[in-house]
């Protein structure tokens, strides 16, 4: 196996032009934290790595699916776009391994960053011309070069700064041209910030101009499925991939008439953005491909995706999509959003059932049988997932579910008793269950599912909520407890229980804005009587903080009691 060595300038001057990518890559997902240590591992002589790239014959170039990278990454809008390879009459390279540190390269040497804190924002790598490059002993993690994502070269801060952008030293075939660049710039410094600033720019001219920074191996052979599994192996030890980006390269290859990586990826962002927003990847709606498309397997494997299986995908695909929309807007009608959608496979079943169903606007529908079946998938659908039923051999589960759902038609009621003996749930809490749920915390992974069934008759729709502390978290100081004169037992007895159930609730944005820090029953005075039963905040006691250990027993009394109710 031949190895070339090449240069970093090489690299950017051969992306999108000699350089591409195939569909079986994933899209960039370093944050701007992996493209910095890149660049120091750069300027400080680390190895980065071999790259592998495939030989696709200019004869075979219409066949595959080929993507350009990305040099101006945006957060919102983070895929790749199509290259168009018209014209094109020479061989080119596709990336196998190492797409991450050349689109990091590209982006750091020619783009920009955008991402979202606060408010979009766009930020260039620069390097501090003035930070010496002294590796920190006691944090190895720290880098050794002043590399920084900033929207601009302003300093700020304390410490001395001269902020370079990256990019600017393309520009130059020598280091001294650079230098001479920047004379201007550092005749007010002193003559250590001089020295410093004219080492680091010529040390970076170096390392991107001259020094072999890597070695790359070219895949000649024009046999698809070696090239995959080349691929796989290749990967196996690097940047994690979802299998789904694999099967979705396969689809995108194998599809006929439609654009299988741009459906798929438009679909993936169509569904996320309904009601107030959710996260499901590529690899949920893959799996719904596979599920919804009758007597396909469901396993994630290579074999699954053959040419005949990716042709029914493709001819089931608008049902596909009908079916999982209607779904998605039926789980946010019920008030399921990103925050406590916590087994999303749990959702196939019933798209399966909705698309047996043949209506797509199910979820909307207001017949009485239709509303029946509205409220018994709500149930089982909060039953499984609390249950976990959906944990561990998950392909079998929705295997034998599929199998039960079949005869389902347009009138079927929803079998949720033949579902839940299928997985052999009950679909009530019993006590030891509830004591469970009783001790979830502040932003666990159910707690958001369990507090919003505790709200069985709220409008959900355009809303935002958000887990709440009902006695304000900042009051709960060891501190603070003491200096109340509470006892050992009673500071237990707080510090225990201020930050599970007994003490959330779910509170709008404008609720929990005017909230804030603001002590509970001082806040709770303005609130009507139909907020505290929504609530569920007990009539009977005190509500002032000295009182907040009977306040806890008597809202978990009132909680046991709702949750008991949901069968």
């Amino acid at each position: 196996m031949e190895y070339i060595p090449i240069r970093v300038s090489d690299i950017i001057r051969q992306v999108n032009r000699d350089i591409y990518l195939p569909a079986i890559q994933r899209e960039l997902v370093w944050g701007m934290d992996r493209i910095e240590r890149l660049f120091d591992s750069i300027m400080a002589d680390f190895p980065i790595g071999s790259f592998l790239f495939w030989l696709l014959e200019q004869k075979n170039k219409n066949e595959w699916p080929v993507y350009e990278f990305i040099r101006d990454f945006d957060g919102e809008s983070p895929h790749n776009p199509p290259a168009n390879m018209a014209g094109i009459t020479k061989d080119i390279k596709l990336v196998l391994d190492g797409q991450q540190r050349i689109t990091s390269l590209l982006i750091g040497l020619r783009g920009k960053y955008r991402y979202f804190y606060y408010h979009w924002r766009e930020a260039r790598l620069s390097l501090n011309l003035l930070k010496p490059p002294v590796p920190n002993d006691d944090n190895p993690e720290e880098l050794t070069y002043g590399f920084a994502f900033r929207e601009n070269t302003e300093p700020n801060g304390e410490e001395p700064q001269l902020w370079y952008l990256v990019g600017r030293i393309l520009d130059f075939e020598d280091a001294e041209d650079a230098k001479s660049d920047m004379k201007s710039s550092l005749e007010d410094l002193s003559e250590d910030q001089r020295e410093n600033a004219n080492k680091l720019i010529g040390r970076l001219h170096n390392r991107i101009h001259t020094t072999l920074v890597g070695n790359y191996y070219q895949e000649n052979s024009q046999d698809y499925d070696k090239v995959l599994q080349v691929f796989v192996r290749a990967n196996s030890a690097g940047q994690p991939l979802e299998y789904s980006d694999l099967l979705l390269a396969t689809a995108t290859a194998k599809w006929e008439t439609l654009d299988a990586r741009k459906e798929i990826h438009d679909f993936t962002d169509s569904i996320n953005e309904l009601g107030n927003g959710y996260s499901f990847g590529k690899d949920f709606v893959l799996k719904g491909c596979l599920y919804l498309s009758e007597n396909l397997p469901i396993q994630y494997k290579v074999k699954n995706f053959t040419k005949t299986n990716l042709r029914t995908i493709e001819g089931n695909w608008d049902k596909i999509k009908e079916s999982v929309s209607a779904t998605v807007r039926l789980i946010s009608r019920f008030g399921f959003s990103s925050k406590n959608v916590v087994a999303p496979l749990a959702l196939l079943p019933i798209a399966f059932y909705i698309m047996n169903r043949g209506n797509s606007s199910f979820d909307t529908s207001s017949k009485a049988e239709d509303a029946d079946a509205q409220v018994a998938i709500r149930k089982w659908f909060i039953f499984s997932t609390l249950k976990n039923a959906f944990g561990g051999s998950s392909d079998t589960t929705l295997t034998r579910l599929r199998e039960l759902l079949k005869t389902c038609g347009p009138t079927s009621p929803f079998p949720a008793d033949l579902l839940y003996k299928s997985l052999g749930i009950e679909p009530r809490l019993d006590d030891a269950e509830i004591d469970r749920i009783l001790e979830y915390g502040y932003q666990g992974r159910y707690t958001n599912l369990v507090l919003s069934l505790l709200y069985p008759d709220r409008d959900w729709k355009d809303a935002v909520f958000h887990e709440d502390h009902i006695f304000p978290k900042s009051e709960f100081q060891l501190r603070a407890l003491k200096k109340r004169g509470y006892d050992e037992a009673k500071i237990q007895a707080y510090m225990s229980s201020f930050n599970i159930l007994t003490n959330l609730q779910l509170l709008t944005d404008s609720e929990n804005l005017s909230k804030n820090a603001t002590p509970f029953d001082k806040w709770i005075q303005t609130r009507d009587a139909a907020f505290r039963k929504r609530h569920l905040i007990p009539d009977s006691i005190k509500l002032d903080f000295d009182s907040f250990d009977e306040f806890s027993k008597a809202r978990r009394i009132m909680i046991v009691k709702s949750l008991k109710a949901l069968v």
